[in-house]
This record gives structure tokens, sequence and C-alpha cells, in this order.
């Protein structure tokens, strides 16, 4: 229907800048979703059609993170050379290919490959996509878009989790594969979309914004501490995904040890996730946090004691409850690494270069201390969860070292 003349005023334009956002937003959401809902049942996969064992699965969450943590590094520094989009559709290339690949292997080897591809492709998404929403951004607005950034993949990351393990009974694994590959056709087809559109809505969107820049910020810390901020975050973010990884590679162990169904487990184990995105949700609404290091402090200190009694405990009540805990705690050393990173320069993709690179070696140290202590000190009962915990106290008084020097 085409409404009278004198009603077409009436409806705001759209930003073309707001839709942009939205492409970016709907694009990392749907990466999200469809890597998570691969990579973490990947173990599950691996024990149910390979027998793979507590420290097998270490082993290869070890050898995934030691992957990711080389390719994501050189991932920022492409997608500054190369271009966001190019970057972009590189990765979903790579990652659909692997996926398909994966499918069809029956053996453990060939189905780690094909997970190493998948892995490397999905190192050139995550940097490319925190610079893309952020590249563009005053310095007041980078705490409100890294908020959103970071609720859009929280939510479909616990949705992966929440629902794969009752996805993989109804559809089997192959649902592990498939699923994600249709997920990153749509993610390829969108960006096609947005590299088309860029460029005219860039245009439109600075006749719109053409405002005056606001003067500094008086608030805003010094270069100096500033940087110290950015290096104890990314020494923090590491050792939260040492214990992420550790945790998502015997989950299956976990779950066999109550013995809980897929689906079950997927729901049990997933309560961290949801309470990672309520602290992300937050987060971004209370930013008293910022430049304040008792709070980076206090969620290392949570992150050490809810990791050990998520292994440790033997009732699974207790196990819900460290959850709430170690997902809050997950949660603000992310943000803090991903905010420090983002507000601490104009490289924004090798600065999320070095932020995903740095998870990805604490994906590697982690569950490789865990296989160790497993294979060195089997007769000592939770050999593993104790040796992480003592590599995390070791990154506990890293974070303070940093603090005095920076003092």
């Amino acid at each position: 229907m085409v409404l009278p003349q004198s009603h077409r005023g009436n409806f705001p334009r759209v930003n073309p800048l707001q839709k942009f956002r939205a492409a970016c937003f709907s694009i990392e959401g749907m990466n999200s979703f469809a890597t998570i809902l691969y990579f973490n049942y990947l173990y599950f996969l691996m024990r149910a059609k390979f027998g793979f064992s507590d420290q097998q699965n270490l082993l290869l969450a070890a050898l995934l993170g030691f992957i990711y943590a080389l390719a994501a590094w050189q991932a920022g520094k492409l997608a500054h050379r190369l271009g966001y989009f190019n970057t972009l559709k590189l990765g979903y290339s790579l990652m659909i290919f692997g996926l398909l690949v994966g499918a069809q292997m029956n053996s453990a080897v060939g189905e780690i490959l094909a997970a190493g591809v998948v892995n490397v492709g999905m190192c050139l998404t995550w940097p490319t996509l925190e610079a893309l929403v952020s590249e563009a951004e005053l310095p007041a607005e980078v705490p409100r878009v890294l908020g959103i950034y970071n609720i859009v993949w929280a939510t479909t990351y616990a949705l992966a989790f929440f629902t794969g393990g009752k996805l993989i009974e109804i559809f089997g694994f192959k649902a592990t594969f498939y699923l994600p590959v249709c997920v990153m056709v749509l993610q390829f087809a969108l960006t096609l979309w947005l590299q088309r559109h860029v460029a005219k809505m860039k245009i439109a969107a600075d006749k719109i914004s053409a405002a005056p820049i606001p003067p500094p910020d008086p608030h805003r810390p010094s270069p100096a501490k500033a940087k110290s901020f950015l290096r104890m975050a990314w020494l923090a973010n590491p050792f939260a995904y040492i214990a992420i990884n550790t945790l998502l590679a015997v989950l299956p162990g976990v779950a066999a040890k109550f013995h809980l169904s897929t689906s079950l487990a997927g729901f049990v184990c997933s309560l961290w996730c949801f309470a990672r995105l309520a602290a992300f949700v937050v987060l971004w609404r209370w930013t008293n946090w910022h430049y304040r290091f008792r709070w980076l402090a206090l969620a290392f200190a949570l992150l050490i004691i809810s990791f050990a009694v998520i292994l440790i405990a033997p009732s699974l009540a207790v196990i819900l409850l460290a959850q709430l805990f170690f997902g809050g705690a997950v949660g603000l050393i992310y943000y803090s690494s991903l905010f420090y990173s983002m507000d601490g320069g104009d490289a924004k993709s090798e600065h999320g270069g070095i932020h995903e690179a740095v998870i990805g070696l604490g994906n590697c140290v982690g569950p490789a201390v865990g296989a160790l202590s497993l294979e060195f000190l089997p007769q000592v009962q939770n050999s593993g969860a104790i040796a992480v915990s003592i590599l995390l106290l070791g990154g506990f008084g890293g974070l303070f070292a940093i603090w005095k020097t920076a003092k």
C-alpha cells in the first residue's frame, strides 16, 4: 500500500549505520551458534564414536587451542591487510569445507584434522567481527557497542550449548556438522550483501551523524594506566579460558559420573553460559568496573574457586551453584580483555587478534596441564583439577605483580 504524501514523513528514517551494526551483530550471533554447536559437542562425539577418555579429550582441546592461538594472532593482521569482508568470506569457506569433510570421517585422526581446518577458519572470523563493530566508534560509544556485541554472542552460545544435546538425541551427531553449515551459508550471504551496501551506508551515515566531535572525556585513564589494565586483562583472559576449555573437555566425564544423558548434560552443563550472559548484561549497563582493579581481582579469585568446585564436588546441586559464580567470573574477565583491547588503540583488528590469540593460549595450556597430570599422577584423585587450579593460582599472582608494578 502506498501512503499519501502527507503521511510519508511520519515514520523516522533508519540510520544506515544502525543497519550496518544490526547486520554485523546478526552475523556474529550466527557465527557463535554454529561454532559452539560444533566445538562444544565435538568432545561428546569423540567419546561416543571413538571412545575418547578425559585425557584424550584434554589433549585434543590443547591441540585445538594451540592452533587457535597461532591462527588468531595472524588473523588479526591478515584482516587489517586483506580487508574485513574478504577475511570473513575466507573464514566461512574454510569452516564449511572442514565441517563437510568432518561429517564423512570414520576415523579419529580424520575427525581431528577436519576440526583443525574448522578451527583455522573460525580464527579468521572473531578478530574481524570485533573490529567491524567498533572500528568507526567514538571512545564514548565503544562500551555500549561492545556490550551489545558480548550479549549477542553469549546468547547464541548459551542457546547452542543448551539445545545441542537434544538436537543430537533427535538427529544424531550429524546435526553438529550440517546445521552449522546451513548457518554459515546464511552468514556468507549476509556478508556479501553487507559488502555491496557498506560504501553507500557509510556515506549516508556520515551525513546523518555529521555533528561536532565531543571533547575528550576528562575521566578517561592516563595512557600508562590504560596500558597496564590492558596487560592485566590479556593475562587474566587466557587463564579464564584455561578453566573454560579444561571444563569443556571433561564435561562428558562429569555427565557420565552423574549418569546424565546427552540432552540433560547439555541442559545442566550450560548453566554457566547463562550466568555469563547475565554478567554481560550487567557489565554493559553498569560501567563503574572500567579500570577498577578490585573487580578484576575478585573475578579471578571466584574463577579459581568455582572451577575447582565444579570438577571436584560430589553433588550436582553444588556444581550448579558453582556454575553461577564461574559464569559471572569469566564474563567480567572476558569483557575486560575485549573492552581494554578495543578502547586502547586504532589497530582494532590486530588488537582483536591478540585478544583471540591469548584465548587460544589458554585453551591450549589448561587442557595440556590437565592431561599431563592424569598421565603422571593417575593415582591422585582429581589430579587434573588440582593441577589446573594451581596453574590458575599462578596467574592470580601474576595479576597482582602487574598491578604492583603499574602502581
